[in-house]
């Protein structure tokens, strides 16, 4: 672990896309962290906010070049741990497959659906093996935390929902879509929570989907193309980066009112 006190953080945003800017907090300085799985997909910004001290890397790289199929999520993760990293909030956008979950609504995923197809699952490949569990994929600290706030914003969201995560960088055919929501009944639909939260859980961090939809996926019978969903989410932005200030000052820097820091008990081979 990095022994400069500088670069120390308790608190790591992955910041999904539409959230690459970093400037909302005072910014210390940039880093580039090498690691055992290559590059993260960018420098990661040391900040502060109040007195807490953040590690902000932006999931797609700045500008966004990373698709979600060729994010290095081993590195990314492993780079936060390095760092000190105990809480990670997450946002992303994501496609809704309800009627109820309506573009501009925020949702805490508490459960997913993994249909991707050829990612890096785990840090361990042996000979060490590691049987993690997943049962509750999200801390529950963070959701109470999160949720409590979203009510006093009084911004619309939903405290459940289920995300199923496909490969990409591709979006659904109508069939894929309908068999999704009616079969599967997942409510919401992205690229880029697998492996994440699941490298989060095997390194014993505390770790959060905050997701934010962007438009309806392709059941609803309403096209969908990146250009209207950048729109959608720009629009959407201020609200996420707010609810983030608001967050960050109400989490605790010792991790003991929930299980994430233990996820590692009984889990290895």
């Amino acid at each position: 672990m990095i022994k400069n006190v500088k670069y120390h953080s308790t608190i790591g945003i992955i910041g999904g896309t539409g959230i690459y800017d970093s400037k909302i907090f005072n910014i210390l300085d940039e880093i580039k962290i090498n690691t055992p799985y290559g590059e993260t997909s960018d420098r990661i910004t040391i900040c502060t906010f109040h007195d807490k001290k953040i590690a902000f890397l932006p999931r797609h790289g700045k500008n966004h070049r990373l698709p979600p199929h060729k994010v290095n999520y081993r590195a990314n993760i492993w780079a936060l741990k390095e760092l000190g990293v105990k809480v990670i909030l997450a946002p992303s956008a994501v496609g809704s497959l309800q009627t109820q979950y309506t573009p501009g609504d925020i949702v805490l995923p508490d459960q997913f659906i993994d249909f991707t197809k050829k990612r890096e699952y785990t840090f361990y490949d042996g000979p060490v093996v590691c049987h993690i569990s997943l049962s509750d994929p999200f801390c529950p600290n963070l959701r109470e935390i999160i949720i409590r706030e979203l009510k006093n914003l009084e911004f619309k969201f939903h405290p459940l929902g289920t995300y199923i995560c496909i490969e990409g960088p591709r979006f659904s055919t109508k069939a894929e879509s309908n068999f999704y929501r009616t079969l599967l009944k997942a409510d919401i639909i992205g690229m880029t929570l697998i492996p994440e939260c699941i490298l989060a859980k095997e390194m014993e961090m505390c770790y959060v989907s905050i997701s934010t939809v962007t438009d309806y996926d392709v059941w609803a019978e309403v096209s969908v193309n990146s250009k209207e969903i950048i729109e959608t989410l720009n629009k959407n932005v201020n609200k996420t980066k707010k609810l983030l200030l608001t967050i960050i000052p109400k989490i605790k820097e010792e991790r003991n009112l929930c299980k994430c820091s233990n996820s590692l008990d009984n889990a290895l081979v």
